[in-house]
Order: C-alpha cells, then structure tokens, then sequence
C-alpha cells in the first residue's frame, strides 16, 4: 500500500458491508454503552501500566471486541451493538496512551510541583478532555476519504472485524481465530514467564577494530590512536504472535519497507556514528571501553541521536503523505464547509451506513474546544499572546497529525503507530513558536508542554477513531453512532485516565522511593519530551540531528521510496519490533508463492485469504488479551513476576524460542494452504476490504 495517488480514483466496485445498509437491526442501545464502558476504564487503566513501564501500549480492539461479543450474544444482541460495545471499550487505551506519554513530563521538568490530586488532576484531565474530544472531531472531517481509500489495508480493523464476523458464522469459521487466541495467549505468558526469552539484545556485531595504529607521512612514524571501527546491536525478532500477525496482515513488501528504517538505524547510522565520534560522544552518552557497556552505549547512540534523526524524517514523511492526499483531503474538507454552508443536504436520503455527525456541529465543537484550550493555556502559562498562539498551533498541528495518525492506522495498525514520535515533532514545532515568541522559563516549558499533550492525546485518539470507523465500515455500522459513542467515551475515560497513574506513582513511591522517573515507572517518552522542551526553550537542543533527519527525507522523496513516513517510524521503533513484523510478512508472501506455485484459483485464494487472517487475527487478541491480564496481575501482586527459566544465558534462552515461532510459522503457512478447498466451490467474501 503506497501513499494516495494523485490521479482521480478508478471505477470500482460499491463496496458490500457485512451489514447490507438496507437491514435495520439494533445498534446504539444503552447495554451496548453499558458494556463498553466500564472496558474503556479497565483497559485504559491496565495500559497506563503498561506505557508508564515499558514505553508501549497494546491495543485494546481485540480484547474488547472478543469481550463484548461474549457477553453482547449471551443477550442475544445484534453484531452492530457488539461493534458499538468494542468502540466505546477500546478507546480508554488511546487516552491512557496520551497521558502516560505526556504528563509526567510535566513532573520531570518541574513545571508541577507535585502529581497529587490537588496539582494536578483538574490540568491532566482538562488536557485529556480537549485533546480526546479534538482527536474525535479531526478524523470526524475526513473519515470518509480514509476508510474507503482501497491502499489502506487497516490490519488491526481487519482482525477486529472478524471476530465480530466469526461470532455469527458460528464454530466452522471461529475456530481458527480462536484456537489461535489461544496458541497467541500460550506462547505470549509463556514468554513472560522466562522459560524462553522473547528478545535478546544480547548480539552485537564490532565492525573492524578499534586501537593504536602507526601512521606514516612523508617518511615518518608517528603512533596515534584512532577510531578504525565501529560497532552496533543486532536485535534479533521479538517471539511475539502480535508483531507477527501484524506483519502477515500488511503483507511482505510493507512489512520490508517498515524494517528497512530498522536496517538504516542500525546498520548504518549506529556504527557510522560511532566511527566518527569515537571518544568525542556527546554529554550522557558514555563510551565503551573493550569490555566495557557496549549495549549501552548502541541504545544510547540510537535513542539521543539516531531517534531525533528519524523525528526530522518523520516531519518531511508526514508532510509528503499529507501532500500526496491533498485532493482526497481537500475533498472531504470541502464537502463538510459545503454541507456547513447548506450546499449539500443529508439524512433525508442518506442510507444508514451514510449517515454521520453534521458538519455544522463538529465545527461548532471544534471552535468551543480552540476557546477552552485558549483560555487552559493562558491559564498554565500566565501569557496571553503565548496562550493562544499556542492554541493555534495546537488546532493546525492537530488536524496535521491526527490525519497523519489515522494514515499510519491504516497501514500498520494503532498498536506501532509512533504517536510519541508525532507528538515529538509537534513539541519542536511549538518549542519553536514559543522562542520566536520570546517566550522561556517555565512559562515557555509549561505552553509547549501543553501543546504536546493535547495533541499526544488528539493524535492518538484519532487513529483508534479512525480504526473503529474502518470496523464500522466493514460490518455495516452507522458513523454517527461510533462518533456518539466515542464522544462519550473519551469523556469518561479523560476523567478517570488520572487516578491510575496517580496510584501508580504513589506505589513505586511507598515501595522504591522513586514513582514517575524511576526504575519501576521510567515513562521513557515523557522523559524525552521534558528533555526535548526544556532543551530547546533554553537553546540547548541538537537541531542538526533534526536537520539530517529532515534532508534524508527528501532524499527518500527523490529516490521514489514508497512511503518516506514507513521508513522513518522503522528507525523510531525498537529492531526487534520492525524485525518480527517483517518474519510475518515473509511468511505472507511464503503463503503466496505456494498458493501461486499450487495453481489455485480465485475462489480458492480467497479462502486461504480468509483463514491466513483468521489465524493471525487470533494471534494478535491472543497476546493483547493476555498481556492485559498479566499487567492486571501485576498490579494486584506488586513486586517482581514469577519467572521459571530452562537457560539462565539470555542467547540459549532466545534460541529455545525458536520452537515457538517457528510453530506459528507452521500454522500460518500449512493452515490455511489446506483450507483452500476445491475449485468448484464458490469464493466466500475476502476479509482484506
């Protein structure tokens, strides 16, 4: 899947939902609520956990999809209630993302005194509300354009789906969805429980050599030491059902262009760095002697100066997507100012599956929240011309990267999508404004800061809207009621989103004297944001990283690469994560040599189609669903987890993993070739819509 292309879109087929939009069945009821709710809090609420502790967030669609269909058919209720159910549920971890990404940075840089209720909950919930609200309001203007764009595959709405579309087909067809739940489940706590190690980042590879060496100039000797080498760490793939059902879905070439980013951030930029800098690495990052902290000091070079690079690429990426969709966006743009002015008339004679919010109220929604950012940011702020600049800069840089959010979603799914990085760069753009301004000190700090999290919690709330809107599509939902159901939800989960991080910051606190910052709550990104806010308003930030980031990007442009912005997040994220993304996608296009190799016909690949992304579906809530109880057990028994290693060496440990992807491997190739069934039966719908 390529970015949208300039020319005018071809005919094609109407598409078909699931839900012809002709059948009237139940929908927005108050047990659909009822049961989405009280979801969005436990789930959002288990990956605050999870992003305070390991700097990462899984997506909640799948465990509440399989939840509200569960509970949703015990009460006989209809697939669109259950597709309502799971989008009020999933998008608390969207919100909890925002938060954890962003407001203990308030904390590190000091701009807070404390993070206690009196402190601080009325600003992080003020925060949470407007940024949640904007993120439902942004996607709202161009839903239309992203889910019927036929290059974004949207995997993770794909899965969520059919799970809903396997609960009605009954056991023939949910069996392979959730006997991989299962499988996925397995080997995920499995992994958790140390009998093999999931990642090891134990390799690393020395490129020459590094010591003394006799130069000679014009007949003489002289010894001098150089740097003759460089080194850096090969991270082998994360044994992760998620990452490779991702990969699967997105398909092969995806998949590449996602770990190339991973290749050059590693391959080349780490070693390269190394070389050059030697001895002479910047403040904080630490060279390593020959038997010394090499593992630390890669992260580091990668963290402090690869990942900065990968933001400027991210910037050039997301400025060239939203380029190349100029016509698609300014069309759905114009089309809701056409209806805001009365030019296009609706509902009358819209369908169901047509039927959305009214253009008039989502801008006189997203007007009231531009006043009440304002007036929160003149407020953290103490400056009037300083707050609402930088509201303005919120509302531009909103809409610029919920859109640039939601594009991402639909290429690899909410669970990679960098909204840290997003966020990062719309921390630099207003870092900027605040400088021009003459804006510094905490004043400055606590506008850019403000900025950032609305934006976080805007960016990440749209991809989650605009994958449930892609669900709705699939199934034959009405949009108006997912944006109803959202608005509610993001309400509800802002006003809770708080307490979570609240009590776990008060426990590490009681049991390690630390809380946010420490070892057991590092919140890795709100670390960086502090850092990158407090850096470039006092002038101390790195800009020609951000620069090389910026012209490499336009040499990805003029060279034709695919997607620009792919490659950037694939240098953002661990190697690990783009690597096990990129073996699932090896394993698609295994699954379509043999397909094409066996000579099978249109009806029969379809049917491998279908089971192949039943399979991985299954994976994916597999590992979602158990890693949210895993953190829940967590946090009901606090200290370290229980672990039950074969190996005590960590690369003996990973080796032993092995067996269990290349099970997955089995499955996912061997499954769905024998499902293909006979020629003469007839082609079931495919699942990739």
């Amino acid at each position: 899947m390529a970015d949208v292309k300039d020319s005018a879109p071809t005919a094609k087929r109407k598409h078909q939902p699931y839900v012809p939009e002709s059948v009237q069945m139940r929908e927005f009821t108050l047990r659909a609520i009822v049961v989405g709710l009280p979801m969005t809090i436990i789930l959002g609420a288990a990956n605050a956990y999870l992003g305070l502790k390991a700097g990462m967030t899984i997506a909640a669609t799948y465990p509440a999809a399989v939840i509200s269909m569960a509970i949703l058919r015990l009460m006989k209720g209809s697939i669109l209630e259950e597709n309502l159910a799971r989008t009020a549920g999933s998008i608390g971890e969207s919100v909890a993302a925002g938060a954890v990404f962003t407001l203990p940075a308030f904390l590190f840089a000091k701009v807070w005194p404390s993070f206690s209720v009196e402190d601080a909950y009325w600003k992080s919930t003020a925060l949470m509300l407007v940024g949640s609200i904007l993120g439902v309001l942004f996607v709202s203007l161009v839903r239309r354009v992203m889910v019927e764009d036929p290059e974004l595959v949207f995997p993770e709405s794909v899965a969520a789906a059919e799970i809903h579309k396997a609960g009605q087909r009954g056991i023939g067809a949910a069996k392979h969805l959730f006997i991989n739940m299962g499988t996925g489940a397995g080997i995920w706590i499995v992994g958790k429980l140390k009998i093999f190690s999931m990642d090891d980042n134990s390799f690393f590879l020395r490129i020459g050599q590094l010591g003394k060496s006799i130069v000679r100039l014009g007949g003489t000797e002289s010894k001098n030491t150089i740097a003759a080498g460089g080194v850096t760490m090969f991270a082998p793939p994360a044994i992760s059902p998620a990452y490779l059902g991702v990969g699967y879905i997105i398909g092969p070439e995806l998949a590449a262009l996602n770990f190339a980013g991973g290749v050059i951030a590693w391959g080349l930029l780490v070693p390269l760095l190394i070389f050059v800098l030697g001895p002479n690495l910047p403040g904080g990052i630490t060279a390593a002697s020959s038997d010394g902290d090499w593992g630390g000091m890669i992260t580091s070079i990668w963290k402090y100066m690869v990942r900065p690079i990968a933001v400027g690429g991210m910037l050039v990426g997301a400025a060239y997507t939203l380029y190349r969709m100029r016509k698609n966006l300014f069309g759905g743009l114009s089309r809701a100012f056409a209806e805001l002015g009365g030019k296009i008339k609706r509902e009358g004679t819209a369908s169901r599956t047509e039927q959305y919010m009214s253009s008039k109220v989502v801008f006189a929604l997203i007007g009231l929240m531009f006043i009440v950012m304002a007036g929160l940011y003149i407020y953290l702020s103490g400056l009037v011309g300083g707050g609402i600049a930088a509201a303005v800069v919120m509302l531009i840089a909103g809409f610029f990267f919920a859109t640039v959010s939601g594009y991402l979603v639909g290429m690899i799914g909410s669970s990679n999508n960098p909204i840290s990085g997003l966020t990062l760069s719309t921390l630099i753009i207003a870092a900027l404004l605040m400088v021009s301004l003459g804006v510094s000190g905490t004043s400055g700090v606590l506008a850019v800061l403000g900025v950032a999290s609305v934006v976080c919690v805007s960016s990440a709330v749209a991809g989650e809207l605009l994958q449930d809107f892609k669900v709705g599509y699939i199934l034959g939902g009405t949009p108006r009621y997912i944006q109803i159901v959202e608005l509610i939800a993001v309400v509800v989960a802002s006003l809770v989103m708080f307490f979570p991080v609240m009590l776990l910051h008060k426990a590490d606190i009681a049991s390690n004297g630390t809380g946010l910052g420490g070892a057991g709550l590092p919140a890795p990104q709100a670390g960086l944001m502090a850092a990158l806010a407090q850096g470039i308003v006092g002038g101390e930030m790195a800009w020609p990283l951000v620069v090389v980031g910026i012209f490499m990007g336009i040499g990805m442009i003029l060279l034709k690469v695919r997607s620009p912005m792919l490659m950037a997040v694939g240098m953002y994220l661990p190697l690990e994560t783009t690597f096990a993304i990129f073996v699932g996608g090896v394993i698609r296009g295994i699954v379509n040599y043999v397909r094409a190799k066996k000579g099978l016909n249109e009806a029969q690949g379809a049917r491998v189609e279908n089971c192949g992304v039943l399979i991985a579906s299954g994976l994916i809530a597999g590992e979602a669903l158990m890693g949210l109880i895993w953190a829940g057990f967590i946090l009901l028994n606090p200290g370290k987890p229980p672990e039950y290693p074969i190996f005590e060496s960590s690369i003996p440990a990973y080796m032993l993993g092995m067996i269990p992807l290349a099970l997955m491997a089995y499955i996912l190739v061997k499954v769905p070739i024998n499902n293909a069934g006979s020629p003469d039966e007839p082609a079931p719908p495919t699942a990739m819509m």
